[in-house]
């Protein structure tokens, strides 16, 4: 076990990053947010976790410049002349103390719902106007609206490489919008965006070549996938390793450095008949970089601690297995970071029994 966690202390080199260890800080969502624009705080709060160890950090979803991307105005953009500032400012803190950072780029699309949203009067959008099967209460998006969309994610990335965030991560994942394209519940288009799963994956497949276009080749580009979705925790995009190649091999072609495969469980195998986690499988496929998360180092998922379980420790042996066995490259931490800033120097030292368990009062200050 302690040459294995000696193991996730060996650097890597992703994209044009040299990163100083395997463990990363998962995207967690704060609402630390007025307007959209980030607290001061949120610096201190990103580098107390490099400070602790965390070899990569990346931001929380935050939202691209389109009037109906955001689900909450506590959510951070990434456009406006306040937002752009404070992001400065925070990245600079990061890197003051050595750290690398990585915003995710997010359309929330038909998940957007209440009255604390920007534009209330405008409904959300999706690829088909559902939420999940069968449920409407959004638009379904027209041709022009894909490319306002496209051209937004675009100049989010470009904004990121402005501000001095070594990378960015476009999030594909969880239900949000470009989910919604992949998963046939949600996408019943009948044009070229719906359909095959060649057509369901086509936008993710325009916003990152036209995201590689234009951030250049040397500037990392990350993707956030998931097969299930907070609409459904069961839902499968694909259901074979076969499927799952011809999900993300374009993906891969068109410009993504590397994969963040989250999971629920990051130690459930993903397809009947091999022991493969969904990370394991995305890395034998795509030969790229891989990132597991969900419930590391925790023994409940991550909704059960917001209804008020508490996440007790749970170790991490099953990590270190998938590991050993080459099924991820790093590993990205979320509520257990939250809990221990520095959970990555107590794991190297050795203290990884004095881990703090989560709840979700710990969500109440920064």
């Amino acid at each position: 076990m302690t040459s294995s966690i000696d193991k996730l202390f060996n650097s890597i080199k992703i994209g044009s990053l040299e990163l100083p260890n395997r463990v990363c800080m998962a995207p967690m969502g704060r609402g630390f947010c007025v307007e959209g624009v980030p607290v001061r705080e949120l610096g201190a709060y990103y580098r107390r976790r490099v400070e602790g160890g965390a070899g990569l950090i990346f931001t929380e979803a935050t939202t691209i410049d389109h009037p109906v991307a955001s689900m909450a105005k506590a959510c951070p953009t990434i456009h406006g002349e306040q937002s752009l500032a404070m992001w400065r400012n925070i990245v600079e803190e990061v890197h003051a103390a050595n750290g690398l950072m990585v915003l995710q780029l997010w359309h929330c699309g038909t998940m957007r719902e209440g009255d604390d949203v920007f534009n209330p009067e405008l409904l959300p959008m999706g690829p088909s106007g559902l939420y999940a099967k069968g449920k409407p209460g959004a638009q379904s998006m027209s041709i022009a609206d894909i490319e306002d969309v496209i051209a937004a994610f675009v100049a989010g990335a470009l904004q990121a490489k402005a501000l001095g965030f070594d990378g960015i991560e476009i999030h594909a994942a969880h239900g949000y919008l470009i989910d919604q394209f992949f998963w046939q519940e949600t996408n019943q288009r009948t044009d070229r965006y719906g359909g095959s799963l060649a057509n369901r994956l086509r936008f993710a497949e325009e916003i990152t070549r036209a995201i590689r276009a234009a951030v250049g080749e040397d500037y990392l580009v990350t993707m956030r996938i998931s097969q299930w979705k907070q609409q459904d925790y069961q839902a499968k995009v694909v259901r074979s390793a076969e499927e799952l190649a011809d999900w993300l091999l374009p993906l891969s072609t068109a410009g993504v450095d590397v994969f963040s495969c989250s999971m629920r469980r990051y130690w459930e195998p993903e397809f009947e008949g091999s022991s493969l986690s969904f990370a394991g499988w995305v890395k034998r496929i795509t030969a790229k970089p891989t990132i597991t998360v969900g419930s590391v180092g925790l023994d409940a998922v991550f909704h059960d601690s917001f209804a008020g379980v508490e996440a007790t420790v749970q170790p991490i042996d099953k990590l270190l297995d998938q590991f050993e066995n080459d099924e991820f490259d790093m590993v990205a931490v979320g509520r257990a970071m939250i809990a221990n800033p520095d959970w990555v120097q107590k794991l190297k030292s050795g203290e990884y029994d004095s881990m703090l368990p989560f709840n979700a009062s710990m969500l109440a200050s920064l």
